[in-house]
């Protein structure tokens, strides 16, 4: 009888309760009024659904930042797979398919198609805003990059994903929208959820007459046909490449420059390839710049600006000059020699290429950590959460000033990149790039004995020709992101770089214009590892600017644990028998470097300096919190107290996966203020990909304070009042994991479940589009925190 009844049950079990129907259409109130996509919808799209699905990173590659992505709609595909043996098919929006019924072959399902009559609604994204419609709360953990979605691709599996995960329908983890977005929303998709007309369509492509004008200017220049002017054209497709193009003139455009099949005076078509020094495989191919009219958003927004003067010195820079070789156009048939820059641009002078990367540091060294894959997460467990960058003048690179060398070492100089996409398992474990590297990089330190055995001077060190260079930049790590900023932002960190050209040029093509995200596992950890080389000849290029008995006791405190110290103490790495021309009336050699660099040398007109909160002078001690608040200056030196080192607030925090917080003070006078507070995380060392957390200290995590906001991920936002603001510091400076304390943060804190979260993040957002237009483009929220209270 038991026997009988659990079978019974089973079946019941399997019938029932593991198939599923679709779910009953939803009844819509009928309206006349026609919805109109640009007008009505986009707006709406923009600030709720955008916010998560504009990457690859967003939940089941569904991206809405234009109607191309969602009528594309989702795929079930993962672009982001650590383990995966074999590269993937790529899946890049406007280029790896061009029509609705080619993503349908690359097995991507629409989430607005519906089969029900009229008056009612029946797709995927309508029931998904239907289900947070109705069950509103927000509840439990939400974390879209890493939850396990199942991205259901038809209705009857909607209603496994609303039977399994209740409270999860759109916007994930977040409020729903308020009953006009709602119904407006819900409207469209009844009406056939149409995107742009004809005309509208035509308008958002076809670029301004005043932007038109100087495209012409541009892309005349680009396909002129003498192979000076093609190779010049090249070298600045493969690096512009990533791009958002920006023309003075025409102050609210911005353009991609690409390969297409069309000539100048007739619409874009682009090739699509993996990468720029693909070969495009067509007979003739044009340089074109195409409009953008997706949405911009912060974490891809990388912009090139471009105008008259800027043409006019790229005329200069390339081809008012004699080449090294006569010029001559470079097939692109061989792959592995198109993967080497040394070899392909041999013939264009070194000290023009090197000049070039320059005047676009801020650019191409961001490229770097939200290049190709939105997150540049290859590029981030192998760097420190914050360092500071500088740059050999051309004038002292050995690579520059004898430019020969860089051809004899072109063989050393290959990277991992050259294999492609897909690369052997086994040669994950193999050293054959580190060996390359290490003859390069011998052969350079005995050079630069031979060329400089005094060692290098302050002019040693790049300083700026114009107002609009960033001869220093500072990069933060954000665990799982990381931002570039011009100018020395932040209190002294641990470690510096200074990158020469060869250092320069191959970090760009290892980390951007070589790598593939769709790529195998083999690809990606060596182009991992082959950083590791890369970030070490930075480190070490600084260090020869120390004291010479300083190098060894420096460099190994930032390899705390692991035995790539040895090298330097054997002298492999740092260049022992290079002198220190140099000399330090201190014992803080790193810091009175670095105070004389911005105080004498960086050229003036740029105006460098250090911030007024986080950087304390060698004279300078941290402050303590004050016992009372009366004066501006109180309020001054308690924010410069939080940036103390292991405080409980910031293990709260990082154990809790905060990295980045935004916070808005609103003043009695009325004003409002926008801050971030952004953890520095102590690591003993980043030479390994693996085992991170074994090498993180958190009693010596620090807060650096900046003014505006910093970084594409906010990871919470909290709001004070300037009556609060004592009681907000004494959080940040004496948090201990108690009720009492744990509730004041909530108290300051935006839970994602609260109902005026969007308000607030309205705010943060309007802020930023003011304080930054050019630069500034929607956040990401997909890393907000994933607990809601």
């Amino acid at each position: 009888m038991q026997k009988s009844y659990l079978f019974t049950l089973f079946f019941v079990l399997i019938v029932t309760g593991c198939s599923y129907t679709s779910p009953e259409p939803i009844e819509l109130v009928r309206s006349e009024q026609s919805v109109d996509f640009i007008a009505d919808v986009k707006p709406i799209m923009d600030k709720r659904c955008v916010t998560c699905h504009s990457c690859y990173n967003s939940p089941c590659q569904a991206k809405l930042s234009s109607f191309d992505g969602i009528d594309r709609g989702g795929s079930k595909e993962k672009v982001y797979l650590a383990e995966r043996l074999f590269p993937q098919e790529p899946t890049r929006l406007f280029i790896d398919a061009k029509t609705t019924q080619q993503w349908r072959e690359k097995e991507f399902f629409s989430l607005t198609e519906s089969t029900s009559e009229e008056g009612y609604h029946n797709s995927i994204m309508g029931h998904m805003l239907y289900d947070k419609n109705q069950n509103p709360q927000v509840v439990g953990e939400y974390a879209p990059e890493y939850d396990e979605l199942i991205c259901p691709k038809n209705l009857e599996e909607v209603s496994e994903y609303r039977d399994k995960h209740p409270n999860h329908g759109m916007p994930y983890g977040f409020p729903a929208l308020n009953e006009k977005e709602y119904a407006t929303i819900m409207q469209w998709l009844a009406q056939g959820a149409q995107g742009p007309s004809e005309a509208q369509q035509t308008k958002m492509q076809t670029p301004s007459s005043l932007a038109g004008i100087e495209i012409a200017k541009w892309e005349k220049f680009l396909n002129s046909d003498d192979a000076k002017h093609q190779m010049t054209a090249r070298y600045l497709y493969e690096h512009y490449f990533l791009g958002e193009m920006h023309f003075t003139r025409s102050p609210d455009e911005f353009f991609t420059l690409i390969r297409s099949s069309t000539p100048p005076g007739e619409k874009p078509d682009e090739i699509a390839t993996l990468r720029p020094y693909d070969d495009p495989k067509v007979e003739k191919f044009y340089y074109r710049f195409k409009k953008i009219y997706s949405t911009i958003v912060h974490k891809t927004h990388m912009v090139v600006e471009l105008d008259d003067k800027r043409l006019e010195y790229i005329k200069r820079l390339f081809i008012d000059i004699p080449w090294d070789q006569e010029p001559h156009i470079i097939s692109y048939k061989d792959a592995k020699f198109n993967a080497n820059p040394f070899l392909v641009f041999a013939q264009i002078p070194t000290p023009s290429r090197y000049r070039f990367l320059l005047d676009h540091s801020e650019y191409i060294v961001r490229t770097f950590v939200r290049g190709p894959s939105c997150r540049g997460q290859i590029a981030l467990n192998v760097i420190h959460d914050h360092f500071w960058v500088m740059f050999q003048d051309p004038e002292y690179d050995i690579g520059v000033i004898e430019p020969e060398f860089l051809l004899e070492q072109a063989d050393n100089l290959r990277m991992p990149i050259e294999t492609g996409s897909y690369e052997r398992i086994y040669r994950v474990f193999s050293d054959h790039y580190r060996d390359l590297y290490e003859k390069y990089y011998y052969a350079k330190i005995k050079r630069i004995e031979a060329k400089f055995p005094q060692g290098f001077p302050f002019d040693a060190i790049w300083k700026g020709r114009q107002k609009s260079d960033a001869p220093l930049l500072s990069v933060y790590r954000h665990f799982d992101s990381a931002s570039v900023h011009k100018g020395p932002v932040g209190k002294l960190p641990r470690t510096m770089w200074v990158m020469d050209y060869a250092q320069f040029e191959r970090i760009y093509y290892s980390l951007v214009a070589g790598f593939d995200v769709f790529g195998n596992v083999s690809h990606q950890a060596n182009v991992r590892r082959y950083m590791d080389f890369l970030r070490l000849e930075g480190e070490t290029n600084f260090l020869r600017f120390m004291p010479k008995h300083k190098r060894t006791e420096m460099f190994s405190s930032w390899y705390m644990g692991d035995g790539i110290a040895d090298d330097v103490q054997s002298g492999k790495l740092k260049g022992s028998n290079i002198g220190d021309l140099i000399i330090y009336k201190t014992d803080h050699s790193k810091q009175e470097f670095i105070e004389r660099l911005i105080d004498t040398h960086f050229l003036k007109e740029i105006g460098l300096d250090f911030d007024s909160i986080n950087y304390f002078r060698m004279e300078q001690a941290i402050p303590e919190l004050p016992e009372s608040y009366k004066t501006e200056a109180d309020f001054l030196q308690a924010i410069r107290s939080l940036t103390a080192p292991g405080t409980g607030f910031i293990r709260h925090v990082v154990d809790n996966g905060i990295n980045v917080i935004f916070v808005k003070t609103t003043l009695k006078d009325g004003r409002e203020m926008l801050h971030t507070l952004v953890v520095n995380r102590w690591h003993d060392n980043v030479n390994s990909m693996f085992g991170e957390a074994g090498r993180l200290d958190s009693s010596k995590d620090t807060l650096d304070i900046i003014k505006g906001s910093i970084g594409s991920y906010p990871n919470l936002f909290f709001v004070v009042s300037e009556e609060e603001l004592p009681d907000f510091f004494d959080m940040l400076a004496n948090f201990k994991e108690s009720e009492s304390y744990i509730e004041k943060v909530k108290k300051y804190a935006i839970s994602r479940s609260d109902k005026a979260f969007w308000d607030y993040y309205d705010w943060f957002q309007k802020r930023f589009y003011d304080e930054e237009p050019l630069h500034s483009g929607l956040y990401d929220l997909n890393r907000y925190y994933k607990k809601s209270w």
